[in-house]
């Protein structure tokens, strides 16, 4: 991939785009699109579908064709009902994978999303193995009964592969024994969520990745997550539309880039049925909309 070129300077605050028009924000964004970034995470559902469903293999293998040209790694987020797919497609394609098994407050259901990670972990197709996604956040389970699901992973999985859990950056400050846990951290940062104007996401941004840095005793720390909406309602001073989508894509992925951050882009399609727990903001962090369209 190469280097990011411009005729301006980043600031502190990330790319100086006072003097740009849309047109210059939206040829910019796709300069850096097209660049590729280091990671994107796999959007699975598309119009009229939501969990519970079951994924036709089909339907993944074209996202992950889609997706390729713009990545070296991609994040799924469980391991059942044909999610177990995105896994092996990308392997196939030579793309890595940050595998998720989805933990909640439902024991089987859990169980079935640990052994699935277990199954893709023995098949060669897991290079980072996340045991959970905001549970803590979500206050599904305890961080002792997080801990017991790391260390069952762990135990059961090829040795060589890094065993985490996912969770706003904050977290792995507040439980410092979850840290110890981890092999590595795999913090979530979204400006946008704690109400941060556009113009200061940069720095937000990164003081939640330096944060997470000085808990995680020296082990790496890559952002699992992170992206701001293209449409919907305001969240505080946080502006969801179609100039903040491209400007904060851009800062992200040259700060990425500049500084080596391993970051995971959220997300990849636009998926309706997010609306329902997030408001109307949910259906609109994708790079590409609902219809597999680039957006800009």
């Amino acid at each position: 991939m190469s280097s990011i070129s411009g005729n301006q300077q980043p600031t502190l605050r990330g790319y100086d785009f006072s003097d740009m028009t849309e047109k210059d924000i939206r040829e910019l964004y796709n300069r850096i699109l097209a660049q590729g970034m280091h990671g994107l995470c796999f959007s699975a559902y598309q119009e009229g579908q939501s969990p519970g469903i079951i994924l036709p293999e089909s339907q993944i293998q074209r996202r992950v064709d889609i997706m390729k040209p713009y990545m070296k790694w991609t994040r799924s987020f469980s391991c059942t009902e044909g999610h177990e797919h995105i896994p092996r497609a990308a392997k196939k394609l030579g793309i890595k994978t940050m595998v998720g098994a989805e933990l909640g407050k439902d024991k089987d259901k859990n169980e079935k999303e640990i052994q699935g990670l277990i199954t893709l972990a023995k098949e060669g197709n897991v290079d980072i193995a996340a045991v959970g996604n905001e549970v803590l956040l979500r206050e599904d389970l305890t961080v002792d009964e997080i801990i017991d699901h790391i260390r069952y992973v762990k135990e059961a999985i090829p040795k060589h592969i890094p065993v985490s859990y996912v969770d706003a950056y904050f977290k792995f400050t507040v439980y410092p024994k979850l840290t110890d846990a981890c092999d590595i951290l795999l913090i979530n940062c979204y400006p946008f969520w704690e109400g941060c104007h556009i113009d200061y996401s940069l720095p937000y941004m990164k003081n939640m990745y330096y944060q997470a840095l000085a808990a995680a005793k020296g082990k790496k720390v890559i952002i699992s997550e992170t992206g701001w909406p293209s449409q919907g309602t305001n969240f505080k001073d946080s502006h969801p539309n179609g100039i903040n989508f491209m400007k904060y894509f851009i800062n992200a992925q040259m700060w990425s880039k500049k500084d080596n951050i391993e970051m995971m882009y959220f997300t990849s399609f636009d998926e309706s049925w997010k609306v329902a727990a997030e408001g109307d903001v949910g259906a609109y962090w994708g790079i590409w909309d609902k219809y597999e369209k680039l957006k800009f």
